[in-house]
């Protein structure tokens, strides 16, 4: 059996885990944008809510072990976490511990995505 196949890859129990925090993390960051933008700390345009919609695509792809996205998933993630710490360093509105939950949040996620791609890989780093 293949090594990368989607049956050999479920049957792995610390992929099942980093996986596990990889939707942890993603979920994570969609509910604290939701929260931030439309209830916690909202600026006077609620519209900055829509900035969690690219978090919603890769859902079905960290589901599925794919590969594609956990590679993905770990570059677009620091646009967040550049969000966050900018946030951190000045937001009028935010209490400091939103954006540093943002930062946390994304380095949990690019931790996991970095994980799940460097043991899906192996030693050598050959697919």
């Amino acid at each position: 059996m293949d090594p990368t196949s989607s049956a050999a890859v479920a049957a792995s129990p610390e992929l099942r885990r980093i996986r596990a925090l990889a939707i942890g993390s993603i979920a994570g960051l969609i509910v604290l944008g939701l929260a931030w933008e439309l209830w916690l700390a909202p600026l006077p345009n609620r519209l900055w809510a829509i900035k969690v919609l690219p978090l919603l695509f890769p859902l079905a792809g960290l589901l599925r072990y794919r590969m594609y996205t956990y590679r993905w998933v770990s570059l677009l993630v620091w646009l967040y976490f550049t969000e966050g710490v900018m946030r951190l360093w000045n937001d009028p509105v935010a209490p400091p511990w939103l954006p540093a939950l943002q930062v946390v949040l994304c380095l949990m996620l690019f931790t996991a995505c970095a994980l799940h791609v460097r043991m899906r890989l192996g030693p050598r780093g050959a697919r």
